[in-house]
């Protein structure tokens, strides 16, 4: 895995030095590659690589603890020293660029001998907590120095012993043992260049060097657990997860985030049916190898506040457990005494495609055409696929050289994706303008306005940031879901593809970008428009209905004075909050944890999550348990299994069967034709919802009910009133 990480890491950084490079965009001529020896091979390598990545492409392990393929390059621990030939010292393979005939050597006694002086050194002042270290299993400290460290020291210690450190306190998320850093900086180039808050450096030199804030504050940001996977030692570690498992002790399963639509790669930890972390997998199309704090540290409260039996409410109007059988009967009873024209079903943000393609089918069984989302979106622009996702893709960001944000704050809306951002703004010379609010998003950009009246602007081209955008090789546009509802939104919208459609038949741009790109905020919402579900939840103002089906439907898009007063709510899900508390019969679901289900990214790309431990109690898999009702009400849907019912769902979308890949789209230019052209400035205010730290982290059901996301708010609060609030106080005699 390191190296094919590291192989995709050469690539990437090769196309980034090409951009910076090359900024009149001129196809530049391929280098040519130089022959080097390593070990007495002769392997052809790309000129300015360093000695440590020509060795990873050949399969050579060099071992390490500073460098990290996704960071810059440091060289402070000097573990991966290597013999060079006519080098009169070792030299640090991870900072020494390959020359032409440079001969290596990896495993020579030379190597060896420097490699295990290091590892000498690295233990003088460590103290012996593997028994009780969190990283043990897994500390990159252990596998080294049995792998290549010696079997004695020669080193005693001092008078005065080990060195130890005072812990800091960094906030709820991240546990402190500064005893054990090796001052290898990952977590400091991290905070830095990733995270963009330079809040973690370095104080003191030599032997009195400590890492930390300087002054104690918390580690503000949205990506912090990262850290956790980038120390290499157990210097950083979980604190919700502290003292509570071993690695080996747990099973891992694959599965899909769904705190945000970005759709993050993740492996789920746990041990005899209990949820213990969320850690990263590696997809460097959608995720990289990041993963935000709500999604590492949420699970928590998928323990809490969790719906385990079916509940039904009595003549005295309180809901009261009962059993499959009863629950069923009485759902299925209402379903087939409403009419067709009275019914309608809401879907919530964390739903997965087999449960909604389910729900779809049994209302058509029932004639009924009533499908909602949560989200509101314009209606008709659903018709074309690229009106609702990210055709450009997540990864394009990185190759844009103009970007324009339009109502969203990617980083607390998809922290991964702005993390892309950033990336491309420290290693390309892209221009980034906002229309929204002013905020930091971790890097520098043109702030055009928080009205969409300044996109006539940009349009027209007034302005050095409107001038670069219309003439770019390669624009992108992202306009936050949220920007685009009502009746303005959907005007909005219009004004952003006339605008697309401007920059792609200019000329200028390249053939296969497609400019207009909508980031959504729910994991189930693209899925749910591909599956013909109408978004937004107006359609039951307009027309009262007397059967209202809640699939996860948590966050008060609905309520009693909306629906006619004799309506019967279903509410189907894992967590009781708004949704449970209107209902007239529950049913309790699965969370993502605890099924096989697939989700649809905002790119439109479909991804496979699998079960890791089973749900609570008697709470069953969202599409079982719609198949279950549909068979009590004599409309039986004909698939038993998940096999099955992906088999449905490839006759009504291929797309979400290929998993793993996002669908090309198409008709950009017949979407931009066919919608309502206004002439006429679009007057609304597209200041994102989420503006600070604290709003990120309780977001929908899951991290409502988290113990651990409540701390995290709490402190960011904190945070926040230390930093705005505070005042000089004044001296007594002033």
């Amino acid at each position: 895995a390191v190296m094919h990480r590291l192989g995709r890491s050469l690539v990437a950084r090769g196309m980034q030095a090409s951009r910076r490079g090359n900024a009149s965009n001129a196809p530049a001529a391929a280098p040519e590659k130089i022959e080097v020896f390593i070990d007495g091979k002769k392997v052809l390598v790309d000129p300015g690589l360093t000695i440590l990545q020509a060795c990873a492409l050949v399969g050579v392990d060099i071992p390490r603890f500073c460098y990290h393929d996704r960071l810059s390059i440091a060289g402070n621990c000097r573990m991966c020293l290597v013999e060079v030939e006519k080098s009169v010292k070792p030299v640090a393979s991870c900072a020494m660029p390959v020359m032409k005939g440079m001969k290596v050597k990896t495993n020579s006694e030379l190597t060896k001998k420097a490699r295990e002086g290091v590892m000498e050194f690295l233990l003088v002042n460590h103290p012996l907590d593997c028994p009780i270290c969190d990283q043990g299993g897994e500390c990159d400290l252990q596998d080294q120095s049995v792998a290549f460290g010696s079997d004695r020291s020669r080193h005693q210690c001092g008078a005065d012993g080990k060195r130890a450190v005072e812990d800091k306190n960094i906030g709820p998320l991240v546990k402190t043992v500064m005893t054990r850093c090796i001052q290898c900086t990952r977590c400091v180039r991290f905070a830095n260049e990733v995270c963009g808050v330079p809040d973690f450096g370095t104080t003191g030199r030599g032997n009195e060097m400590q890492i930390g804030t300087y002054v104690e504050k918390l580690f503000a940001t949205e990506l912090s657990g990262n850290v956790i996977d980038l120390c290499p030692v157990g210097a950083l570690t979980s604190k919700p997860y502290s003292f509570t498992a071993r690695p080996w002790e747990t099973r891992k399963t694959e599965s899909v985030d769904v705190m945000d639509a970005v759709g993050s790669n993740i492996i789920v930890s746990h041990r005899t049916g209990d949820l213990l972390r969320v850690i990263p997998k590696m997809n460097d199309e959608v995720n990289e190898e990041w993963i935000s704090d709500k999604t590492r540290f949420a699970i928590d409260g998928l323990k809490n506040q969790r719906l385990m039996q079916p509940m039904v409410k009595g003549e005295d109007g309180v809901l009261r457990t009962t059993n499959w059988e009863e629950a069923l009967f009485t759902v299925a009873s209402k379903l087939r005494q409403t009419p067709a024209d009275e019914k309608a079903a809401v879907v919530g943000g964390m739903a997965d495609t087999e449960s909604m393609v389910a729900l779809r089918d049994l209302f058509h069984r029932f004639n009924s055409e009533l499908l909602l989302t949560e989200e509101e979106f314009p209606v008709g622009a659903t018709d074309f696929r690229s009106n609702y996702t990210m055709p450009d893709g997540l990864a394009a960001v990185e190759s844009c050289d103009a970007l324009l944000l339009v109502g969203t704050n990617p980083r607390y809306e998809a922290p991964v994706l702005n993390a892309r951002i950033r990336k491309s703004y420290l290693y390309s010379d892209v221009e980034v303008g906002v229309i929204g609010g002013k905020t930091d998003l971790t890097y520098d950009y043109a702030h055009l306005g928080s009205n969409t009246k300044a996109l006539d602007d940009v349009t027209a081209g007034k302005g050095d940031f409107a001038q670069r955008f219309l003439s770019a090789k390669r624009p992108m546009i992202i306009v936050g879901a949220a920007a685009l509802k009502g009746d303005k939104g959907a005007a909005l919208l219009s004004k952003l593809q006339q605008l697309a459609d401007k920059i792609r038949t200019s000329g200028k741009a390249d053939k296969d970008v497609k400019v207009l790109n909508v980031l959504q905020r729910l994991a189930s919402q693209t899925g749910a428009l591909d599956l013909g579900y109408q978004p937004g939840t107006s359609a039951i103002r307009k027309r009262p209905v007397k059967f209202l089906y809640l699939l996860g439907a948590d966050e008060g898009a609905v309520n009693r004075q909306q629906l006619a007063p004799d309506a019967f709510v279903v509410y189907q899900g894992h967590q009781g909050d708004a949704g449970a508390s209107m209902a007239d019969v529950v049913l309790p679901g699965a969370a993502y944890t605890e099924k096989d289900a697939s989700y649809v990214n905002t790119e439109g790309r479909s991804q496979k999550g699998y079960l890791a431990v089973a749900p609570p109690g008697d709470a069953r898999a969202d599409w079982k348990i719609i198949r279950a009702l549909s068979e009590v009400a004599g409309k039986a849907l004909p698939y038993d299994d998940i096999k099955e019912i992906r088999g449905r769902l490839s006759e009504i979308a291929p797309h979400l069967v290929r998993f793993g890949d996002a669908e090309e789209t198409s008709f950009e230019s017949t979407a931009a034709a066919v919608s309502e052209k206004s002439s006429s400035p679009v007057d609304v205010d597209v200041t994102a919802s989420q503006s600070t730290l604290a709003d990120f982290y309780m977001t929908n059901a899951v991290t409502r009910a988290s113990a651990t996301m409540a701390e995290a708010r709490k402190a960011a609060l904190k945070e926040k009133d230390n930093e705005y609030t505070e005042t000089p106080k004044k001296h007594a005699h002033a």
